[in-house]
């Protein structure tokens, strides 16, 4: 039988629409928090309010910007 390596939750800071908010309070720099809705991802700057990494739909990336 093969384990599986369990990962922390990651804090959810917000939902709405469908958007889900979370962040690592020690995630790595840039600050950034990470924002999902359904098969889309992305890391977004705090203080940039850029994507960092990964797509979300302009809608999305609209209503957490």
């Amino acid at each position: 039988m093969q384990e599986r390596a369990v990962l922390p939750a990651m804090p959810e800071i917000s939902r709405f629409f469908g958007i889900v908010v979370t962040m690592y309070p020690d995630d790595l720099l840039p600050s950034h928090f990470h924002v999902r809705y359904g098969n889309h991802f992305a890391q977004v700057g705090i203080e940039s309010m850029t994507v960092l990494n990964g797509r979300l739909p302009s809608r999305v990336l609209g209503l957490v910007l």
